[in-house]
């Protein structure tokens, strides 16, 4: 066990279990993001590895990223880490699949983004609330497209509505619900019926291939709109504001528009 995750295997070392364990949120902080990193470098030379499950202990499968680590002493860092870890996940030789209960936020949801496939329980709930906080997701507004379509993603990046997993669902983000209570037997049939019997090899060279666009977007969009954010967004005071605001638990006091401050004409 890694601080605040658990590593395990099953199936004879086929199937590999990546647990968030700091509930009740769950928070993918920068020690979270230091023991996944670690966790997904165990699973390179892993042979036999068919299929990863990323799941988390508690009701909930995370709160999001750390907001404190969004303030501007920590941001650069914060993003880069979080970037590098995305593109580790990407690269797990096997079938990843984020099995969801309870909230799935910010951060944790970019995470259950950059797996194959998505299993969540009835009650599971996916949002990016980053735009309420004055900022936004990059990963997700680089990853949800993918998965969903322009329309949807921008509806979830620019509202920061949460959708229930019946939403999920008709959008094509999670590949099957499971009743109430049932999330492991539900991913534990799943995996049974399309992957144990697999050749690993095959299942290898088949993530490369199904990940090439969400890897090309990574790639090639993400940096882009990391620099957005890092130097542009984060030099206004309405950034800071929300952040902080969110942090002392009061609302936030936005910058007037430069037509506001002055009189109508």
């Amino acid at each position: 066990m890694m601080s605040g995750l658990k590593l395990s295997f099953e199936h004879d070392g086929q199937v590999a279990r990546v647990a968030l364990a700091a509930p009740k949120a769950n928070i993918v902080d920068q020690a979270m993001m230091t023991a996944l990193a670690a966790a997904f470098a165990d699973l390179q030379n892993r042979t036999q590895l068919k299929v990863m499950i990323l799941t988390a202990e508690g009701p909930h499968f995370s709160l999001g990223a750390s907001v404190q680590e969004h303030l501007p002493e920590h941001v650069r860092t914060m993003l880069s880490r979080f970037s590098g870890l995305l593109g580790q996940l990407l690269e797990v030789p096997a079938v990843t699949l984020a099995a969801v209960r309870g909230q799935c936020l910010g951060g944790g949801f970019e995470l259950a983004l950059a797996c194959d496939f998505i299993v969540a329980e009835e009650g599971a709930q996916f949002a990016c609330p980053e735009i309420k906080l004055a900022v936004f997701p990059p990963a997700a507004a680089v990853l949800l497209p993918a998965r969903v379509g322009v329309s949807r993603a921008a509806e979830l990046v620019l509202t920061g509505t949460a959708w229930n997993a019946t939403q999920a669902a008709a959008a094509g983000l999670i590949v099957r619900t499971a009743p109430q209570g049932q999330l492991e037997a539900t991913v534990e049939t799943w995996i049974r019926d399309h992957f144990l019997a697999r050749s690993p090899a095959a299942l290898r060279y088949g993530v490369r291939a199904a990940r090439l666009p969400v890897r090309r977007a990574l790639q090639q969009d993400l940096p882009q709109l990391e620099r957005m954010y890092l130097d542009e967004l984060m030099a206004k005071s309405d950034a800071v504001e929300g952040l902080r605001a969110f942090i002392e638990k009061r609302e936030p006091h936005w910058e007037k528009s430069a037509e506001k401050k002055g009189a109508l004409r």
